[in-house]
């Protein structure tokens, strides 16, 4: 009987090990599963918001190539720009909005900056009710030629004259937050500008 007390004991006491260790593996694994689940949803939002903004600037080409370039000079000085290049900031804005990219339609009117050449820059702020002070740049160029963004131009004439539009929006990571749990302090980019653009011949 005295024998049995103690396999019971020395069982009971090994069990309770095994189950110590185990808790205490998985309270040192699970801060990195965390990250790496977190990380994975983080990157893949990032690249999902990079697609959207491509999209963006690729819609926004297509609607810039078919504008006139008579209208480049603005009536009032503080004006919005030409009407032909606020029709392609709008729909940039509207592809975004679209998209999911942008929570909300509070950033308009924009802050406009141009003519630099025929370069035009719009700059939104407040387009994202969670982060407020986040800024969409679309930079439109209606005088983009061959070899300016790394296309070849030809041997000869003609040369290629199109429209460029550039989009430029931040991606706030998520990854920071989580970071902080393996090692508090730490700090990790919490914001990426990303940029996307696209190129089309103009038309008119």
């Amino acid at each position: 009987m005295a024998r049995f007390r103690v396999l019971h004991r020395r069982s009971v006491s090994l069990l309770r090990d095994a189950q110590g260790a185990a808790i205490l593996e998985f309270a040192i694994s699970l801060p990195l599963l965390v990250v790496f689940v977190v990380g994975i949803y983080d990157f893949s939002a990032a690249f999902n918001q990079r697609q959207k903004i491509e999209q963006a600037a690729q819609e926004g080409a297509i609607v810039a190539g078919a504008q006139p370039t008579s209208d480049f000079v603005p009536l009032t000085p503080g004006a919005l720009g030409p009407y032909s290049l606020q029709t392609v900031a709008t729909a940039v804005f509207n592809s975004l909005v679209g998209s999911g990219v942008l929570t909300n339609g509070a950033c308009w009117p924009p802050a406009v900056a141009g003519p630099a050449g025929l370069t035009w820059t719009y700059t939104l702020t407040g387009c994202n009710s969670v982060y407020p002070l986040d800024q969409l740049v679309i930079t439109i160029n209606r005088g983009w030629v061959c070899g300016s963004s790394g296309i070849p131009c030809p041997s000869g004439p003609p040369v290629a004259i199109g429209t460029s539009v550039m989009v430029q929006y931040p991606y706030n990571w998520q990854f920071n937050r989580v970071i902080q749990l393996l090692v508090p302090g730490a700090s990790y980019g919490a914001k990426t500008t990303l940029t996307e653009s696209a190129t089309v011949h103009n038309q008119m």
